[in-house]
């Protein structure tokens, strides 16, 4: 079995949110910086005073990795594919992985949307990037 999210009260909000269909970053009402993956405070200026916005969806491929080795005996099935570093529109990266595209074919830049992929029973989906057209 695949590892599964384990929300916690940091990142509750988020997997709610993918839970709901939506990526959601943390926005810092003091100093207007986004963040992502979610913490308790501002990586810019260290404030606690965090709200959540909505993402688009949309980005690009920063950085990517092609799996050829599986780490757990859970993705073998899986092997070749890839870990994408996305930039989403509002600025926020975010590690995922690549679906639907041939690795052989997958470029920095590439243009992509997150979609959601089922997990177990009662865990929340995880974000993934397909390519966008």
């Amino acid at each position: 079995m695949k590892p599964q999210p384990q929300p916690n009260a940091v990142t509750g909000r988020f997997w709610s949110s993918c839970t709901d269909g939506r990526f959601e970053f943390q926005h810092c009402r003091n100093c207007g910086h986004r963040q992502f993956p979610p913490r308790l405070a501002c990586t810019a200026c260290h404030g606690a005073d965090l709200d959540w916005q909505q993402a688009s969806g949309r980005g690009a491929i920063y950085s990517f990795t092609v799996v050829h080795r599986a780490p757990l005996e859970a993705f073998k099935a899986d092997v070749p594919y890839v870990i994408a570093i996305v930039e989403l529109e509002e600025g926020v990266r975010a590690m995922m992985n690549l679906f639907g595209t041939d690795p052989a074919t997958v470029a920095i830049g590439m243009p992509v949307e997150i979609s959601f992929e089922a997990t177990a029973e009662g865990q929340p989906p995880l974000p993934q990037a397909r390519r966008r057209s």
